[in-house]
């Protein structure tokens, strides 16, 4: 089975870009771009977490609605939520009311604005574990790899909940610490090539 599909416009993507309609848009501007801002890092890792046992189209087809609850992702204030914020939550029809998952992000919050006063930033720590290019395999063949079980194993020393090394991995690909956009996919070189430019924070 060809690992990548003809799209609309007649141009090849990643075969899971053609799951979902909403699926293009993302492939297309986001998956695989390298990020550095520290509040959309710290989103995906949200959202990833919320995504464990669904489906990411049900995450993406919410993202708005968990932007809004959780006050666009800026950890400083998710830090300071309270028992009546997590009910304010689990009331939300909008976003995925497992308590355990919100619950986690409230930490989580916590923890990076911790890992922030150690570090500089989220995004200073998170891409020391971009991995070398020679460590790589074929594209969209694993779901994890030394680097995200490293990374998973090192924010779990640190108190962070729902970070487990399939869902590092799938972080890694989302937020450009690897280009895992199959060889044939039309964004493959795009992405590449935003990774060249990109400044790797310190």
């Amino acid at each position: 089975m060809s690992t990548s599909v003809l799209g609309p416009d007649g141009k090849r993507r990643c075969r899971w870009s053609d799951a979902a309609p909403e699926f293009i848009e993302y492939h297309d501007s986001e998956w695989g771009f390298p990020v550095r801002d520290d509040r959309r890092l710290f989103e995906k890792l949200s959202l990833e977490g919320f995504q464990s046992g669904l489906s990411w189209r049900t995450i993406l087809a919410k993202r708005e609605n968990f932007r809004e609850a959780f006050h666009g992702f800026d950890f400083d204030r998710v830090a300071r939520y309270t028992a009546r914020d997590v009910e304010r939550l689990l009331a939300n029809a909008g976003i995925v009311r497992h308590r355990g998952k919100i619950e986690a992000v409230i930490n989580n919050a916590r923890r990076a604005r911790e890992l922030v006063k150690r570090e500089g930033s989220l995004a200073a720590f998170l891409w020391r574990y971009e991995p070398a290019a020679a460590d790589l395999g074929a594209p969209q063949t694993v779901t994890t790899s030394p680097a995200s079980i490293a990374l998973s194993k090192e924010l779990k020393k640190q108190g962070w909940a729902f970070v487990g090394p399939t869902t590092m991995y799938a972080f890694m690909q989302a937020m450009g610490l690897i280009n895992d956009h199959v060889a044939d996919c039309a964004l493959r070189a795009k992405v590449e090539q935003a990774r060249q430019r990109f400044e790797r924070p310190r």
